[in-house]
C-alpha cells in the first residue's frame, strides 16, 4: 500500500463523526437523565438520527461545544430547570390556587409531567418561562383575577394537557421532513375512531402507526405511566380535535403526492423525491392555526380534457385515483364536517 493510499484511508476514518450513547453524553454533561431528555426534547442538544430502530446518539463534537459554553454546567442545567405547582407559585409570589388557574387557562404551559405516589399527574414548567411570564404580565400576578379568567375557570377550562400535547408534537414536527412521519404525528392525537374517519384506508393507518416518530429519548417507565401517557396524547376538546383532523388531512395530501403507503406488492425501492420534500417545506405555511377559522373551499372548475382523458374527466380527479378512499371529496367532507354529495339525491 502506498503512502498516498494510507493517508487517504486515515483521512476517511477521521471524517466519520464520533458518537456516544445517551447515558454517556448525560454523564459527560453532568446532567440527570430527566434533564438530559428534556434538553434533547427542547432542541438544546443536537442528536444524530439512527437507522434500523436504533436509539439516536450524540456527537462528541456536540458535547464538547456544550462543555465549552461559559458557566458550564449551570449554563445548560439552568435552561432545563423545571418547577411544579408549589415551587412555581413560590417563584411567582402567588398562591398555588392562583398558579393552577393561570396554568389551566393557558397563560403558562407545562413542558413535562410525572406521576406521584397516588398516580396523579404532576405538571412541570420551565423556570425560565415562569420568570419571563411574571415580567411580561405583572397584572395577572398581583391583584384581583380578571373577569375573563374567572369565567373560564368557572366553566371548567383546563388547557394544561392540550398545551403539553401541542408543544410536544410541534417539537417532533421540527425534527422530521418526511411527510408520512409528519402526518403520523398529527394522527397521534386522534383516537382510533376519529382516525378511521379521516384515514379510511387501513393500509395507510397501519403505515402511520409504523412511521410515527417518538421522543428522541426517554425511559419507558411503568405500565401505569405508559397508560397515562397514551391518555394524555389524545385530543379531548372539540376545537383541538378539529384542528388535528384538518392538519392531518393536509399532511396526508402532501404525503400521498410524494409516495403511496406500502401495501401488498409495494416496491421498497420507492423513495422520497428530494425536490418534492423541498417544495413540501414551502407549502407548510398553509397549515391551519390552533384556533381554526372558517374553512373555505374553492369553487370547482371543469377543465378541458387533457391528453389521455375522457370528456368530463377533470385534472383534479386525475391526480387522485378513484379507488383511493376519500378521492374526489372536499376538505370539509374528509374531516367529517359535511356529508358527502350523492348523485342520486
Amino acid at each position: 500500500m502506498t503512502l498516498t493510499e494510507t493517508t487517504g484511508r486515515h483521512a476517511a476514518v477521521s471524517a466519520v463523526p464520533v458518537c456516544v450513547s445517551a447515558g454517556r453524553a448525560a454523564q459527560e454533561l453532568t446532567l440527570k437523565r430527566g434533564e438530559f431528555d428534556l434538553a434533547v426534547h427542547l432542541g438544546l442538544i443536537g442528536t444524530e438520527p439512527a437507522s434500523g430502530g436504533a436509539r439516536p446518539r450524540i456527537r462528541q463534537q456536540e458535547i464538547d461545544r456544550l462543555r465549552a459554553l461559559p458557566g458550564f454546567p449551570e449554563s445548560v442545567r439552568g435552561q432545563v430547570r423545571t418547577a411544579g405547582t408549589a415551587e412555581g407559585a413560590t417563584l411567582l409570589g402567588v398562591s398555588t390556587v392562583r398558579f393552577t388557574g393561570l396554568a389551566r387557562i393557558g397563560c403558562i404551559s407545562p413542558v413535562a409531567f410525572y406521576l406521584n405516589r397516588y398516580r396523579a399527574v404532576v405538571w412541570l414548567y420551565l423556570v425560565d418561562e415562569l420568570l419571563a411570564f411574571a415580567a411580561r404580565e405583572p397584572d395577572l400576578i398581583a391583584g384581583k383575577s380578571p373577569v375573563g379568567m374567572r369565567v373560564m375557570l368557572e366553566a371548567g377550562t383546563d388547557w394544561r394537557a392540550r398545551n403539553w400535547r401541542s408543544r410536544r408534537i410541534d417539537r417532533l414536527l421540527g425534527r422530521t421532513e418526511d411527510p408520512w412521519a409528519r402526518a403520523a404525528l398529527q394522527a397521534s392525537a386522534l383516537d382510533p375512531v376519529q382516525l378511521a374517519e379521516v384515514v379510511e384506508d387501513p393500509y395507510e393507518r397501519a403505515y402511520l402507526a409504523r412511521v410515527r416518530p417518538d421522543s428522541a429519548f426517554g425511559r419507558p417507565g411503568s405500565v401505569s405511566g405508559r397508560e397515562v401517557m397514551m391518555r394524555l396524547m389524545l385530543a379531548d376538546d372539540p376545537d383541538e380535535i378539529l384542528w388535528r383532523r384538518v392538519n392531518l388531512t393536509l399532511e396526508l395530501d402532501q404525503a400521498r403526492e410524494i409516495r403511496p403507503a406500502p401495501r401488498p406488492g409495494y416496491d421498497p425501492a420507492l423513495r422520497v423525491a428530494p425536490d418534492r420534500l423541498a417544495s413540501d417545506r414551502l407549502s407548510r405555511e398553509h397549515m391551519v392555526p390552533e384556533r381554526p377559522m372558517a374553512v373555505r373551499t374553492a369553487p370547482h372548475r371543469t377543465m378541458p380534457p387533457g391528453p389521455g382523458q375522457r370528456a368530463g374527466q377533470t385534472g383534479r380527479a386525475s391526480r387522485r385515483p378513484a379507488g383511493r378512499p376519500g378521492a374526489g371529496q372536499g376538505l370539509l367532507v374528509r374531516v367529517g364536517l359535511r356529508k358527502p354529495w350523492r348523485r342520486d339525491r
